[in-house]
C-alpha cells in the first residue's frame, strides 16, 4: 500500500449513542454532555471529511448481516419508548449509500457470510441520535448494518 492511500484511511471509531434521544432532552447532572461534545468534535478529528459511514450497530437482528441504508434517504425508526413527544420528531435526512451497502453484503458473502441488503429498514436511534449530534447537517451518506 502507498503511503497516499494509507493517510487517506479512516479509523475504526466507536459512537456512543447515550440512552434514548438523551441528547435532546435536558442533561442537569451533565451526564451527556461529555458525550455530546466529543461527539459534535467527531468529523473534523478525521484525517478528511468521510465520502460516507458504516455503522455497525448491534440495535436488531437478522438472519445474516443486513445493510440499511440502501435507499437514497432512509427512514427513521423511533425505538425508544416513554420520552418527551418532540423527541419523535427528531429528524436527520441524511442519504443512503447504495453502493456502500451493496460492497459490504459482497465482500460478507464473499467471505461465505449470510449478508444482504434491506431497502425497507430506516435507521434506528443507535445511528441517528449520536449522528444528528456527529453530522447535524446529514450531509454524509450512511449505511447500518446489523448483526
Amino acid at each position: 500500500m502507498t503511503e497516499t492511500l494509507a493517510t487517506l484511511r479512516q479509523p475504526s471509531i466507536f459512537i456512543p449513542h447515550g440512552g434514548g434521544p438523551c441528547f435532546f432532552m435536558p442533561d442537569p447532572q451533565g451526564m451527556w454532555s461529555g458525550m455530546a461534545e466529543y461527539l459534535r468534535g467527531l468529523i473534523a478529528s478525521l484525517p478528511e471529511k468521510p465520502r460516507a459511514i458504516l455503522i455497525i450497530s448491534g440495535h436488531w437482528e437478522a438472519d445474516g448481516f443486513a445493510f440499511t441504508g440502501a435507499e437514497a434517504h432512509p427512514g427513521l425508526i423511533y425505538d425508544y419508548y416513554g420520552f418527551p413527544p418532540h423527541t419523535y420528531e427528531i429528524a436527520w435526512p441524511a442519504p443512503g449509500a447504495p453502493w456502500l451497502a451493496r460492497r459490504g453484503a459482497e465482500l460478507l458473502q464473499e467471505a461465505g457470510l449470510p449478508a444482504s441488503v434491506d431497502p425497507q429498514r430506516g435507521f434506528d436511534h443507535g445511528v441517528f441520535v449520536p449522528m444528528k449530534v456527529a453530522v447535524p447537517d446529514a450531509d454524509i451518506p450512511t449505511v447500518q448494518e446489523d448483526r
